[in-house]
């Protein structure tokens, strides 16, 4: 199938490792200009030179981070000015640390707000004025299961990314009519350093090695397995796509069957 990607201009944040570094190679690999950001200019740079090594496409490295107020306007600026314009942007952060609810303080609460929600609301309001110039703008909010399925000792991811798939949603409604697709995708157990934290945090605290708390997760998943970065980012780049024109408003769940709710 032919995506439609070729010359398209991507910007995807937290894009140095990880699901954000899979998606944005795999936009490079169906001849998608990609921006890649992370908060060090170096990791940045590093990772927008291996993806354009591999792919033969231009990439460029746009530092800043995320989750500060005054950094989104200036990283789509960036992108734009390195890109000459923009057609898809993918928003994405790391998550907010884990732990049970009273041991987190007001200023981390915050921190979570600006880390995994309020990043997506910059990022999308700095982007609008140039996607509106695009004949086939698009937006994906890179989320969590936990927003249909709540993990224990993960309270600020499980309250604060269900805000981005309400805004995500929203948004959809609002300017469907001006042709901006917005999506969501939902990642469940995938291997990424962020996993590997956590299985970390949970050896810790249940007295387990990791190698046995990854056991019990996949017990827990139909598939049998976690998933990998490339699975998540094929979908991904799927639903930004062109040949995804008519999906708009949805909430993708790419999680090996874990979540159990029928809707």
């Amino acid at each position: 199938m032919d995506l439609q990607l070729k010359d398209k201009r991507a910007f995807v944040a937290g894009s140095s490792r990880g699901l954000g570094f899979a998606t944005a190679l795999t936009l490079a690999r169906e001849g998608c200009l990609v921006a890649v950001n992370s908060r060090e200019e170096e990791k940045a740079n590093a990772a927008a030179e291996k993806i354009a090594s591999e792919t033969g496409t231009q990439a460029f490295g746009v530092a800043g981070d995320v989750s500060d107020a005054e950094t989104a306007g200036k990283l789509i600026d960036s992108a734009v000015e390195d890109l000459g314009g923009l057609d898809i942007l993918i928003t994405n952060a790391g998550g907010p640390p884990a732990g049970s609810f009273e041991i987190f303080d007001d200023a981390t609460w915050q921190k979570a707000v600006d880390t995994s929600f309020l990043s997506h609301v910059r990022l999308i309001r700095a982007a609008l004025p140039h996607l509106r110039k695009s004949p086939s703008p698009s937006v994906l909010t890179m989320t969590s299961y936990t927003v249909k399925q709540p993990i224990p000792n993960l309270v600020l991811s499980n309250s604060v990314r269900a805000a981005t798939v309400g805004l995500t949603k929203s948004l959809a409604l609002e300017l469907g009519k001006e042709n901006i697709r917005f999506n969501s995708i939902l990642p469940a157990w995938t291997q990424t350093e962020r996993v590997d934290e956590l299985m970390a945090f949970r050896a810790q605290n249940n007295n387990t090695t990791v190698e046995e708390e990854i056991a019990r997760l996949t017990a827990e998943i139909p598939l049998g397995r976690i998933g990998q970065p490339q699975e998540f980012a094929n979908a991904a780049v799927f639903l930004v796509s062109p040949a995804a024109s008519f999906i708009h408003g949805t909430m993708l769940a790419v999680d090996g069957g874990i979540i159990k709710a029928t809707l």
